[in-house]
């Protein structure tokens, strides 16, 4: 039984760098689909950033948002 909750522990293990890896390149997509269009509001709450454009459209961004210290 101890090894089989080891092995479930494994799956849920995530690995930050990897997720933040993620999020990066499917920011990097969603931003190059905005290429020419116009923004006209954006704004940052607790877990996302979102981007309108004049078309209408959201675009929803996460991962970039940490409790961390401010920098100065």
């Amino acid at each position: 039984m101890k090894n089989r909750v080891e092995e479930l522990l494994e799956l849920i293990d995530v690995d930050s760098d990897a997720l933040r890896a993620a999020e990066f390149a499917e920011a990097q997509e969603i931003l190059n689909t905005m290429i020419g269009k116009k923004i006209t509001g954006a704004q940052m709450g607790d877990t996302r950033i979102t981007i309108t454009t004049a078309d209408g459209n959201q675009y929803f961004f996460y991962g970039f948002l940490s409790g961390g210290g401010s920098s100065a």
